[in-house]
């Protein structure tokens, strides 16, 4: 079985939680949902997931789906004592992200007299500053990989830095996901780097759909592809009516 790219982004969104244990896997987007769902049904069962409300849910389920069987109850004051110690690792999306990870969801254009006017900030700031955070983005382009974000939503490691230990001890910027690419920022001064380009994406293709400087370093391998199992529970199990395809086209 060959996988679409859609189906390459779940596996690459499912990765971003291995090795995360029993903590709560927060995720927003299509792809970025399965990929949770994905990883607590193979290779992080200890994952707790949730039906996208207040419960826990006992199984990964169908996206869509009702919640089924739950395992708890995680109302909103819950869910923040978990942001704020650090059991959540949450992938996000961004209208902007700059090359040291800081994100945009709450404007474009002068703050004073935007050109749009986005979800505002959010949770952001404390996903960036309390737990581990990552980012999927389904369309990778210049408008969203830009030099300078136009509002600071999500908090980046040159503004991390800048705030102090006490602000930066939590921060934990882990991976960028991407419909061409997977990227993070182990690098020296905590820039955004070039981990892996999709089967069928070229290095080349990366760069001109990044409005800054990305690290790259040596040979770039391609993103893992599914194995069949993961193939079998992304199509027949957690997404059957193929609604991964309409975020990511092929």
């Amino acid at each position: 079985m060959s996988a679409t790219r859609a189906e390459i982004c779940v596996v690459a969104c499912a990765e971003a939680w291995r090795g995360d244990g029993e903590i709560l896997a927060a995720a927003m987007g299509t792809c970025s949902i399965l990929g949770a769902r994905l990883a607590r049904l193979t290779f992080e069962p200890g994952l707790l997931t949730t039906d996208g409300g207040a419960l826990l849910t006992a199984e990964a389920v169908p996206i869509g789906a009702p919640a089924g069987a739950a395992e708890g109850w995680l109302p909103f004051r819950e869910h923040l004592w978990l942001v704020q110690n650090g059991r959540r690792h949450v992938m996000m999306g961004a209208s902007q992200i700059d090359r040291y990870g800081n994100t945009n969801i709450s404007a474009i254009g002068d703050w004073t007299r935007p050109k749009s006017q986005l979800l505002g900030v959010r949770g952001a700031p404390g996903n960036t500053i309390c737990n581990p955070t990552s980012y999927w983005i389904p369309r990778q382009s210049t408008r969203v990989f830009v030099p300078k974000v136009d509002v600071v939503s999500g908090v980046g490691h040159d503004r991390a830095a800048g705030l102090g230990p006490e602000a930066a001890r939590f921060h934990d910027l882990r991976r960028v996901v991407t419909d061409l690419a997977v990227f993070d920022f182990a690098t020296p001064d905590g820039s955004m780097r070039l981990v892996s380009v999709h089967p069928g994406i070229e290095v080349e293709q990366v760069r001109a759909a990044t409005g800054f400087d990305l690290v790259v370093e040596g040979e770039v391998p391609e993103t893992r592809q599914p194995t069949g199992e993961e193939l079998r529970l992304i199509r027949e199990v957690l997404d059957p009516r193929s609604l991964r395809e309409r975020e990511v086209k092929p």
